[in-house]
């Protein structure tokens, strides 16, 4: 799959029925989330725009008009000390998976991140045997730094979560500005 002809770009209100089948296929087929019934439409929308409302990237990845994924990053937890610490949650259409599609709509996610001043960057990866999913954060400089153990019930079986995390830009070296 050459890159030459994939796009990243930021996703446009137009991409949300195409972001909502990948999502809904996610959801009823596989484990990296733990969402049992897909969201419609309505719901996708209402998530991307809380996420660009704080400031944050929701990126699509297409190729001759047809969209093959998408990421974006959201704020971790609510709570204010938290602010400098993102999530990154990243969906693919099935024919675009191990092409290289996930580690370049991550690498431009963590670029855009790093410059909006974020420091570090977790993924909360389902089912501890997504290898695409850990090989790709681990690729891009993610450290493995826990398990959920048995913290999911899908498809008759419990999976366990990984957790990753990359510093972000200066990361925890110097104070952050308040």
């Amino acid at each position: 799959m050459p890159h030459t002809a994939l796009t990243i770009r930021p996703s446009t209100v137009a991409d949300l029925p195409e972001i909502t089948a990948i999502y809904a296929e996610a959801v009823l087929n596989g484990t990296g989330t733990f969402e049992l019934d897909p969201p419609d439409t309505a719901e996708m929308t209402r998530r991307r725009h809380d996420v660009l409302a704080n400031g944050l990237p929701w990126l699509v990845a297409e190729r001759r008009g047809r969209l093959l994924g998408y990421a974006y990053a959201n704020t971790f937890r609510p709570r204010k000390a938290y602010r400098f610490c993102l999530e990154d949650s990243i969906y693919l259409h099935p024919d675009a998976r191990g092409q290289g599609v996930g580690r370049l709509l991550l690498t431009e996610l963590v670029g855009r991140c790093e410059a909006a001043g974020a420091r570090q960057m977790l993924a909360v990866i389902g089912d501890a045997a997504n290898a695409g999913s850990i090989g790709v954060h681990a690729a891009l400089g993610f450290e493995h730094t826990g398990v959920l153990k048995a913290s999911g019930w899908k498809f008759g079986r419990w999976l366990d979560v990984v957790l990753m995390q990359r510093s972000l830009g200066v990361g925890a070296s110097q104070p952050a500005a308040d």
